[in-house]
């Protein structure tokens, strides 16, 4: 599939003008855009609109309008085509306040005058053995381009957009973690410190010293527990507030999504509170296994 993209003029019957990104796909029926309302392009001379140059022209599907493309490989300027709108569609790299236009590459060729028929701004190829070896034999075959696996323009957006991101939230995670595991210890040792002449009467009643330490340790895991639960749906909606505020920023596109709920999260969330709970608990289970029980008996009856 080729894709090409010139700047274009579209005014409505009424003379109302919108400046309008217009993208023309060519090479396969798959279009990179989402049909919301009508239908797809089919024909010569037939367009898709965003939700947003919908609301701005007050156009609805079969709606015709005029468009004047700016194609910067042209000499001179196309004279204006009627298009005809038969659909509402999504583009892959909405912007909020953005106005983007979709047709095929023949009706773009043809809005700009029947120049640049066979060019494309990027080709996407579909590969059905290795990605990696395919675009090294495109490499070898076209100097002139530069292929680009799926993995590897993932890989590269990773590192240059988002790794800012990543470093925030690690730094927040640990400072979060070290600070309940100090205030869940703190908490567990006086509550624990309190206890002493009960865990002394437990043991010479006969339960024996790993009851008495994984009682300790069942304390931390429900507080912990507790607090892992509820800082789920907290969560939850602090990501979404977050995520719309980030999506606000301009030149962000209206699909990304900063914030994305992935199972291998809630595992690492598990994982993290386990570990907050069994080492929060270090220290007074040390307290406890180690108790004298006929001193400790006796300080509570002197006491």
């Amino acid at each position: 599939m080729t894709m090409r993209t010139e700047d274009a003029t579209i005014e409505r019957t009424d003379g109302t003008e919108l400046r309008a990104s217009l993208l023309g796909a060519g090479g396969e029926a798959l279009r990179p855009w989402t049909v919301l309302r009508g239908r797809d392009v089919s024909g010569q001379r037939e367009i898709v609109v965003n939700d947003y140059a919908s609301r701005a022209l007050g156009v609805e599907p079969d709606a015709t309008v005029t468009l004047r493309a700016s194609c910067a490989r042209g000499a001179e300027a196309p004279p204006p085509v009627e298009f005809r709108i038969v659909g509402v569609a999504e583009f892959p790299f909405d912007t909020p306040g953005a106005s983007e236009l979709g047709t095929t590459a023949s009706a773009l060729a043809a809005a700009c005058g029947g120049e640049g028929e066979s060019s494309a701004d990027f080709i996407v190829v579909q590969s059905t053995g290795d990605a990696d070896a395919a675009a090294a034999e495109i490499s070898a075959l076209r100097p002139d381009l530069r292929p680009f696996t799926n993995d590897q323009a993932i890989g590269q957006m990773e590192r240059g957009g988002f790794t800012y991101f990543r470093q925030i939230s690690t730094v927040l995670t640990t400072v979060t973690l070290s600070f309940a595991l100090l205030l869940i210890t703190v908490l567990l040792t006086v509550s624990v410190n309190q206890r002493l002449g009960e865990v002394a009467a437990l043991r010479a009643l006969g339960f024996s010293r790993r009851r008495v330490v994984l009682d300790v340790l069942c304390e931390s895991a429900l507080i912990v527990g507790i607090g892992g639960v509820l800082s789920l749906p907290l969560g939850v909606l602090l990501a979404v507030w977050l995520d719309r505020i980030l999506k606000g920023m301009p030149g962000i596109p209206t699909s990304l999504h900063f914030f994305v709920f992935e199972p291998q999260a809630l595992w690492m969330h598990g994982a993290l509170l386990a570990a907050t709970a069994i080492l929060a608990a270090v220290y007074p289970m040390r307290i406890v296994a180690r108790l004298p029980i006929a001193a400790t008996l006796r300080n509570e009856v002197i006491g």
